[in-house]
């Protein structure tokens, strides 16, 4: 691409409609570039250089309109840090006077009314009203993690997503994240860790300290996922990684025995218990505890 064109790119953020750039290359050479990936296709008439990124769309949907768009949902999520979803979607607001229409990767919306907040220069719905909006339209499990994640991300705090539920009454799904309120917790520090947590309180467990901190038998400050310190044991969920080699497997036997060292029992969990097999691993941390309380 010749000078021109790259310094139109530039004073554009990186996005450009067809018009301008014949401007620049003929025909044959703009077909090209696209065919060959130099340009790529953001929306109907909207090039960016390269690999398309969110940030570029969004900048291709502002050129689109004349004017800057606005986020909501995962979108704005994402911008403040507590996405959990990872939609492949951008959601934004309708923006006033223009023509704006869902297309394949964009969902619009109309959120009349709803507080927006400025992130780097881009309008988006406030942090927790934008949390709160989530979580309506998600599984009891996930809507939690995203609870738990605004939370941890400092953005909102919880008496402002107490004001957000009540701004959003009447709509789908508010009542349960009232209910869910009082639950979320911003030590939580992924969302299957939510997810184990709901299960375990829906299956009657006491509330497990999270995050708890212990010194093992070994002189090193371990934190335990889930805690119940009157009885000393412990729940630890295990990701994808867990005993993915030989090193992962005497990693994990060191860490068991010396917590073991130091009087204290930990549960082994993973996804599948959180998720399909809930009931059994509600019995087996309950097992643990009556054990403590028996010995």
């Amino acid at each position: 691409m010749d000078d021109q064109l790259d310094a139109l790119f530039a004073g554009q953020g990186g996005v450009a409609t067809s018009a301008q750039i014949l401007q620049h290359l003929t025909r044959r050479r703009f077909e090209a570039a696209v065919n060959t990936g130099v340009l790529e296709r953001l929306w109907q008439g909207i090039y960016c250089v390269g690999e398309p990124t969110d940030q570029l769309r969004l900048r291709g949907l502002d050129l689109s309109c004349g004017r800057p768009v606005a986020v909501c949902l995962g979108t704005a999520a994402a911008m403040f840090g507590f996405d959990t979803e990872q939609p492949a979607e951008l959601h934004v607001l309708d923006p006033p006077r223009c023509a704006l229409r869902n297309a394949d990767g964009l969902v619009v919306h109309r959120r009349d009314g709803a507080p927006l907040v400025v992130v780097d220069g881009r309008r988006a719905t406030s942090p927790a009203w934008t949390a709160v909006e989530v979580a309506r339209a998600l599984r009891r499990p996930r809507a939690l993690a995203t609870l738990d994640a605004a939370l941890r991300s400092g953005t909102c705090s919880r008496p402002d997503l107490w004001r957000a539920a009540v701004e959003q009454k009447g709509r789908r799904g508010i009542v349960a994240v009232r209910d869910l309120l009082p639950l979320a917790d911003p030590r939580s520090e992924s969302p299957m860790e939510s997810e184990a947590r709901l299960a375990m309180l829906d299956g009657g467990l006491p509330v497990p300290e999270l995050q708890y901190e212990i010194v093992d038998g070994n002189g090193d400050l371990r934190r335990l996922d889930f805690a119940w310190p009157d009885d000393r044991v412990a729940a630890e969920y295990d990701g994808v990684a867990w005993h993915s080699g030989p090193e992962a497997m005497v990693s994990d036997r060191r860490r068991q025995n010396a917590l073991a060292d130091v009087d204290w029992t930990v549960v082994p969990i993973v996804s599948d218990d959180v998720r399909y097999r809930a009931r059994e691993m509600v019995a087996r941390i309950e097992r643990q505890l009556w054990r403590a309380r028996a010995a």
